[in-house]
């Protein structure tokens, strides 16, 4: 069966990508001799490595406290449930921004941390590293303990009622049947949110952090260069989003052998099928 109309929108778009690509490659105010230039500059990549981390430890703190609260959230205990409820209100209701600025400037409610004769300077404890995790880790367990409540209540009730027929705790029953069963669900929202916080990250640059976004806008207000380093930034970006989009696929993939009847296609896989379609101009019908 042959599809004129997808041919034709192909082109159009193929005809508008090339068009775009020849715009941005021409075009002397893109300025890309300069791009290059600060591409691999130390205190851009120092800037990533910090982006990095604040990724991975916001996101770990946001995994860990989002399954407990999530826990909570299911208990029948009113005042735990309440507990974590209001919590998820409050991280949910007010933007990240204002808990990053919050944080920063805690000390003027808590100038010491402590109880009785162990008290810390706040000042020397709250740097703003320790702030920007602090904001992006507690906000995150907000948004990741409704995507494990979600994959939780996506288990069938049979599979509790099972186990407490067995003699399992109701803690015991959520490691080992509940919460493995309820990965299918989770994964995909959580590698979003991982993608997310790694842009989230560009926020703390208000609080003085040196991740990348901050480290080029040191760099263009000595030199100006303002679009080529934010080009470099937003390279930098695009190629980790790209390698935690991939991890996420083949994570999924893992995760819902089972679920279906077939596994979606690797990205080779769908290389070599559309060139062995395209070698014999035959396109199944979709």
């Amino acid at each position: 069966m042959r599809h004129t109309g997808r041919w034709v929108a192909g082109t159009l778009v193929l005809l508008l990508a090339l068009a775009a690509l020849y715009s941005i490659t021409t075009n002397s105010r893109f300025q890309w001799s300069i791009v290059w230039q600060f591409f691999f500059s130390m205190r851009v990549l120092d800037g990533l490595v910090l982006t990095l981390e604040l990724t991975v430890i916001a996101m770990a703190i946001g995994i860990v406290l989002g399954v407990v609260l999530a826990v909570m959230r299911l208990s029948p205990n009113p005042l735990v449930a309440g507990a974590a409820w209001f919590y998820i209100w409050f991280f949910r209701g007010t933007p990240v921004l204002v808990q990053i600025i919050f944080w920063f400037n805690i000390t003027a409610l808590y100038p010491v941390i402590g109880w009785g004769s162990f008290t810390l300077n706040a000042n020397a404890l709250i740097t703003p590293f320790v702030a920007a995790i602090l904001a992006l880790g507690l906000n995150e367990a907000a948004y990741m303990t409704e995507i494990v409540r979600a994959g939780i209540l996506s288990v069938d009730e049979g599979q509790t009622e099972a186990a407490s027929a067995l003699g399992m705790s109701r803690l015991l029953t959520m490691r080992r049947i509940i919460l493995p069963q309820a990965m299918r669900v989770i994964i995909p929202p959580t590698g979003n949110e991982t993608i997310s916080m790694l842009k989230t990250t560009s926020l703390v640059s208000v609080i003085a952090v040196t991740e990348l976004l901050y480290s080029v806008q040191l760099i263009y207000s000595v030199n100006y260069r303002t679009i080529p380093l934010l080009l470099v930034a937003s390279i930098w970006y695009l190629m980790v989003t790209t390698l935690l989009s991939i991890g996420q696929f083949y994570i999924e993939r893992h995760f819902g052998r089972g679920a279906s009847r077939s596994l979606p296609d690797t990205p080779l896989q769908k290389v070599r099928g559309f060139l062995a379609r395209f070698s014999t101009g035959v396109y199944s019908h979709e």
